[in-house]
């Protein structure tokens, strides 16, 4: 199996378990870490929708609880034709990804389209020069 294979199998799973009742609109994401783990996540939405969480949100937390902080790839998944990460998460993705680390995004078949960190987020914030 190949890593966007792995990655497409655990978010699509992921994404069966999202929270969301409100909008019905379920998201499941996967992230590989440059140890080789993947971590998924699912949206969970909350009555005061600003208070929610996204996959990729959920999947850098479980990456963070595991001790890992470098994100080698991505995979994010919806019923849509194309789900690209919020702009909240295309900075939080930049936090811990290089700009070449590629986003694949997907419907419920298959990958639709690859973008890069850097091309999802071209000037993204930076509290630090990073080395």
């Amino acid at each position: 199996m190949s890593v966007i294979d792995n990655l497409f199998t655990a978010a699509k799973s992921a994404r069966v378990n999202a929270y969301a009742p409100y909008s019905d609109f379920k998201v499941g994401a996967a992230i590989l870490a440059e140890d080789g783990t993947v971590f998924p996540g699912c949206n969970v939405e909350n009555a005061a929708y600003p208070q929610g969480v996204c996959a990729e949100a959920g999947a850098i937390n479980a990456m963070i609880l595991a001790g890992q902080t470098r994100i080698a790839e991505v995979l994010v998944i919806a019923d849509a034709a194309l789900c690209t990460p919020c702009g909240g998460c295309r900075q939080k993705l930049n936090e811990f990804a290089d700009q070449s680390v590629k986003v694949h995004v997907a419907n419920l078949d298959g990958v639709r389209r690859t973008f890069t960190v850097g091309e999802l987020l071209p000037a993204g914030f930076e509290l630090n020069e990073k080395n």
